[in-house]
């Protein structure tokens, strides 16, 4: 994990200490299981709950077998008297790696839930601020027609509620155990230390493993975290072109000493919305390879173990922290409400074309007879051969359209709040209302 992309509480959860911490505590258990089976006395059992690891001497020993679990396992034996012949009792590596990791994977997206659901409350809060702020609405990146902020970020607070039960499902998919054995049949350990095992760390058995718990599990969780990152994308990029100097209507914070270009001291550059966008395209990489390691050999082979080494700790690291930065984003952002309605009437009134349009039909033109005739004032306006009376004034100046419709009501379809009669009922559906 790189460091200045890793939250402390996120580097933690993978930190070498606390992974060898669980694997203790996975083979405790499993001799608690024993215990159970009447396998180790009540006498062993105490000196092996205080078992302790090395983790030096791990590393020291490792760099001699080259297998980490070996390594470890031999570092709290070596603390150990006879007692430590019950570590690892009837099981493969695997049973403690994968274990494990799916208890990391659970504690990382515990902290992911918490940092999605502040993103959720300040972007839920920015929406309701901005209800009722106009703004022109794009498609295709050109002027359409007037709607709200406040609705634009409604839009953004139902895809985070969505984002929230994929990552629901996706942590109820991962928490899963398996201690099964070499090949997954239970030939060295019965089931029930599995389910007791499991039990203790809130997972539930894997109904089959093979060796190892299938891959399924940890693709359908790093594609669920590349889709909440391309979420978190899509609504910086909207934030970086409203930043755009053409356009300006919104900004990310910018502090007091903070500087935009070596070059350039007036640059303030939305680098912040930036980063985003570019951790979102490394968390669609680590899904991708998540998928790629769902297909092994057999009853499995080790090539998912180095990937899976890098991609789970970063790909979670990099949400996390996407998470926690959008937040400061929203937290801090400044909108520029004179801005967004003076955009709002840059293109003279063409914005209003659709609800004259409809205005025409209503009054028993010919829907295509209407829209040449609206497009054809239009274009005068486009390219400025309107004298700057704007797609009203031309419309006002046609005899055609005058012969349908009076200049008191064009002027009464000119007003971008009869656009908003409906917008509300975003925020009803939503709660918010």
């Amino acid at each position: 994990m790189i460091e200045r992309y890793t939250r402390p509480e996120m580097a933690n959860v993978w930190s070498d200490e606390h992974k060898l911490d669980i694997w203790l505590r996975v083979e405790i258990l499993v001799c608690e299981g024993w215990a159970r089976e009447g396998a180790i006395s009540p006498e062993d059992m105490e000196k092996i709950r205080a078992a302790t690891y090395d983790i030096a001497r791990a590393r020291e020993i490792e760099r001699e077998t080259h297998h980490d679990v070996i390594s470890f396992l031999r570092s709290v034996q070596e603390k150990l008297g006879p007692e430590g012949r019950f570590l690892h009792l009837g099981l493969t590596s695997s049973d403690v790696i994968d274990t494990a990791l799916a208890v990391q994977l659970v504690e990382a997206g515990a902290l992911l839930r918490e940092r999605l659901d502040a993103l959720t409350e300040t972007v839920t809060q920015a929406a309701i601020r901005y209800r009722t702020t106009l703004t022109i609405g794009r498609t295709h990146g050109i002027h359409a027609e007037p709607t709200t902020l406040g609705f634009k970020l409604a839009g953004w607070v139902d895809e985070l509620h969505r984002a929230r039960i994929r990552l629901d499902a996706a942590l109820d998919d991962i928490a899963v155990g398996a201690i099964s054995g070499a090949v997954g049949t239970h030939a060295t350990v019965p089931p029930q230390i599995e389910e007791y095992v499991c039990q203790q760390l809130g997972l539930r058995p894997a109904a089959v493993s093979t060796q190892i718990i299938p891959r399924d599990h940890h693709a359908h969780y790093a594609t669920t975290l590349a889709l909440i990152g391309a979420s978190l994308e899509r609504m910086a990029l909207e934030l970086r072109h409203l930043q755009r100097t053409e356009v300006g209507e919104a900004f990310e914070p910018f502090g007091a000493q903070q500087q935009g270009s070596s070059a350039m001291p007036h640059k303030r550059n939305p680098e912040k919305a930036e980063r985003v966008c570019g951790l979102a395209r490394t968390l669609r990489g680590y899904a991708v390879t998540a998928l790629e390691d769902v297909a092994l050999w057999h009853e499995r082979d080790i090539s998912h173990s180095s990937a899976e080494r890098m991609i789970l700790p970063d790909s979670t690291a990099t949400l996390h922290y996407m998470l926690w930065l959008f937040n400061e984003i929203m937290t801090g952002l400044e909108v520029d409400e004179e801005r967004m309605l003076a955009n709002l009437n840059l293109t003279r009134g063409l914005i209003y074309s659709s609800r004259i349009l409809l205005a025409l039909v209503e009054k028993g033109m010919d829907r295509q007879e209407a829209y040449k005739l609206v497009q054809r004032n239009a274009q005068k306006v486009w390219r400025n051969e309107d004298a700057g009376a704007g797609l009203l004034g031309m419309l006002k100046a046609d005899p055609d359209v005058m012969a349908r419709i009076t200049p008191d009501e064009l002027d009464a379809i000119a007003d971008p709040r009869a656009y908003l009669a409906y917008t509300d009922e975003a925020f009803v559906r939503l709660g918010l209302l």
